[in-house]
């Protein structure tokens, strides 16, 4: 018995969370589901949070941090500290490290709470490391590439001293400049450039644009996220609505979506909860806007709620990456109205699985609204039975599961 564990391939899953938190999350416990479905064994690294899903392995997480909670001076140095460079998630992957010896290490989104310090921890160790890129922090300090709800690429070329001039984190000079102070160190040390053996990016675009910030594009692997098609129905009776879901945030273009909404006199349900929400309700009340606010909705309840609506809307006024809604609307059998920025123009093919519209543009989101809610239901039908069919064959489970397989094989992991 014990020869046979030891002959199992051992998987080190990270990730700063480990609870559903957002769509890096999905992708992270989706990851490590579906590689002990064939027989790996797998262990997570995460930080300790009172709402984490129960490990045997939480003894070597590392301690919370939230910057949303009071703490004293001190703490708060020693967070900022630990922000730049975690000298405790170095000691605890050490021992974990020691414990299990993974084949492969891979991780999401580290930075801020276990630090990249780990890679050097793991490349010490001789183990392949692979990141999957999630956003654009690699590029921009502050992750978005959105500055005063405008896309921004003022730090491009090294220019990461802009993150402070702009006090691009939460508008705050002391939070942007332990962000700077961040960056500097971990280029300076080559934490994500030479301690990362790979770095897989969702979307072509992301690809594209850290190249463009010159990351080496044979260091880069393009695997697109996924979904299970069938663990969707997709005969739902369709209601006279559109549905957004996700993070009520100034990025996300609500205040455009809602605008645009009053103006083709269309009917809106908003999923979620966020910063901006009763900045929004109130927003909508003034326009006279036709739209409700669900609240947050996961599960049954968030599909049903997508898979009776007449299509999703994605107003994005970032750089998206490659979102799992999308996805998760085409296995649901409905069509998606996407703005064209980021990876959301190569996940909607325009009038065969949904509709794109100008980002920002009130009226080109209203016209696009309009012309799908003017479609026969049928059409809309068959929109999203095409996306469902496009999603089962290119954004599979199976296919990212090959696709991982091979650049873990490639690393000589697998």
């Amino acid at each position: 018995m014990a020869s046979l564990m030891s002959a199992r391939k051992k998987l080190l899953a990270i990730n700063n969370y480990f609870y559903r938190r957002g769509g890096a999350e999905t992708v992270f416990f989706d990851h490590m589901s579906m590689f002990g479905e064939i027989g790996w064994d797998v262990v997570p690294f995460a930080m300790q949070h009172d709402r984490n899903e129960a490990s045997p392995w939480s003894e070597y997480f590392v301690s919370e941090i939230e910057y949303g909670r009071q703490t004293g001076v001190l703490r708060k140095v020693s967070q900022a500290a630990s922000v730049i460079y975690s000298l405790e998630a170095q000691r605890n992957i050490g021992r974990l490290i020691e414990r299990v010896r993974p084949s492969v290490a891979h991780a999401h989104n580290v930075y801020h709470h276990l630090s990249p310090a780990i890679f050097s921890t793991l490349k010490s160790a001789g183990i392949p490391v692979v990141m999957t890129v999630h956003d654009l922090k690699l590029a921009c300090p502050s992750y978005k590439m959105l500055r005063d709800g405008r896309v921004c690429e003022d730090c491009s070329g090294g220019r990461i001293y802009n993150v402070l001039r702009h006090r691009c984190v939460k508008d705050s000079m002391s939070l942007s400049a332990v962000v700077l102070a961040e960056t500097m160190l971990h280029r300076l040390l080559g934490l994500y450039r030479k301690k990362v053996d790979r770095l897989v990016v969702p979307s072509r675009f992301y690809l594209e644009k850290l190249a463009e910030w010159n990351w080496p594009r044979e260091n880069m692997v393009h695997i697109p996220n996924f979904v299970d098609v069938e663990e969707y129905r997709d005969d739902w009776e369709e209601g006279n609505y559109f549905v957004f879901a996700g993070r009520l945030a100034p990025e996300k273009g609500l205040a455009t979506l809602i605008r645009a909404v009053a103006v083709a006199q269309q009917r809106l349900i908003i999923a979620g909860t966020g910063p901006e929400e009763a900045a929004l309700r109130q927003f909508a009340a003034e326009l006279g806007a036709d739209v409700s606010f669900a609240g947050y909705l996961s599960g049954a309840d968030l599909h049903r709620l997508i898979g009776q609506s007449l299509a999703l809307v994605l107003p994005s006024e970032w750089y998206e990456n490659a979102p799992v809604s999308i996805l998760e609307t085409y296995a649901l059998g409905r069509p998606v109205i996407g703005a064209a920025i980021g990876g959301i123009p190569e996940m909607v093919k325009e009038g065969e699985t949904g509709l794109l519209a100008v980002t920002g543009d009130v009226d080109d989101l209203a016209r696009a609204l309009n012309a799908m809610a003017a479609l026969a239901p049928a059409a809309r039908v068959q929109m999203g039975a095409a996306g469902r069919v496009w999603i089962a064959k290119e954004f599979s489970a199976a296919a990212y599961r090959a696709r991982t397989l091979d650049l873990y094989a490639a690393l000589g992991a697998a």
